[in-house]
């Protein structure tokens, strides 16, 4: 299982603020966030726009999610 947090505009799209989700063994980040996407098509043009750590740091789409991880997506802040 994989831990996935949501912040801001990402949890207003989703309506939940996290989630576990069992994921394919290889898979990638890029490939949990289009699961995510999937279950929400709203919620996809704001997930696109996310950053995204994995354990804590950055994460690339290609990187692997390793069973236990925990990933949040994190879209972009405004403020001032």
């Amino acid at each position: 299982m994989v831990e996935l947090r949501y912040f801001a505009a990402a949890r207003a799209a989703l309506g939940r603020s996290q989630d576990a989700l069992a994921v394919p063994d290889g898979a990638t980040v890029g490939d949990v966030v289009g699961l995510v996407a999937q279950g929400s098509p709203e919620a996809g043009p704001v997930l696109a726009r996310c950053a995204v750590l994995l354990d804590g740091r950055r994460a690339a789409p290609t990187d692997v999610v390793p069973d236990g991880s925990r990933i949040d997506l994190l879209p972009p802040f405004a403020g001032g």
